[in-house]
């Protein structure tokens, strides 16, 4: 009963899909999005394991980075990332992948704390007893137990991303699928945004299965 402009029937959101998936430029603009997110995801999780870890051989910086860094990074606006990321960097790749990064850290960091503080302390104390280099105990006691917890903040930060990216390329980029979105809307072609929405989910789908699932496995199997 609804008209076409406000929702239109599945054979034009079909056909958008597949004007839009013969379309070159986006292809261009799913590879930007992509290949921000892919970074966005690798840097959070960077900063996010270096902040959990710092009170481990810190310990005076735990409340400092606990009551203070955490509660601003977990509760801060992703709108207001988003307004300074666009105010601070401009329309730019900078800009998307800052505003991600912000907001998927907390993630990292509050995922990758909980596995650090659940160590098995007598895996620990047998490996001091072998050696006591940090360094090698970490890379081969304490990282191999933190993998659950570091698959997990892999999942949530790559499904958080999608979300996020949006969001953020609609503020700071003139390239993406954010980008494609918003000019569908102005254009007021409402086939063309559930075309893309649809083929977002498409591909997420495809980057959990062939990307996420299989290091998932590789890090269970290493395990």
């Amino acid at each position: 009963t609804l008209p076409p402009y406000l929702f239109p029937d599945i054979t034009a959101v079909f056909g958008a899909m597949v004007k839009l998936i013969a379309d070159p430029a986006f292809a261009v603009h799913t590879a930007s999005s992509v290949g921000r997110i892919f970074i966005s995801i690798t840097l959070a999780l960077t900063l996010g394991a270096v902040l959990a870890l710092i009170p481990r051989y810190l310990p005076p910086t735990y409340d400092f980075i606990h009551g203070r860094i955490k509660p601003v990074l977990n509760s801060f606006p992703s709108l207001g990332w988003a307004l300074l990321g666009s105010i601070w960097f401009g329309v730019s790749s900078s800009a998307v992948i800052f505003i991600q990064v912000a907001i998927l850290t907390p993630f990292a960091l509050i995922n990758i704390s909980e596995g650090l503080r659940e160590l098995n302390a007598e895996n620990e104390e047998m490996a001091h007893s072998f050696s006591r280099t940090r360094r090698r105990i970490f890379a081969l006691v304490i990282f191999p137990m933190l993998y659950p917890y570091l698959v997990a903040a892999l999942r949530i930060a790559y499904g958080v991303a999608w979300k996020v990216s949006l969001v953020s390329e609609l503020f700071g980029a003139q390239t993406g699928l954010g980008y494609l979105l918003m000019d569908a809307q102005g254009r007021g072609r409402i086939d063309m945004v559930f075309a893309i929405c649809l083929l977002i989910v498409v591909l997420y789908v495809a980057g959990e299965k062939f990307i996420v699932d299989p290091l998932s496995r590789r890090f269970r199997g290493g395990q």
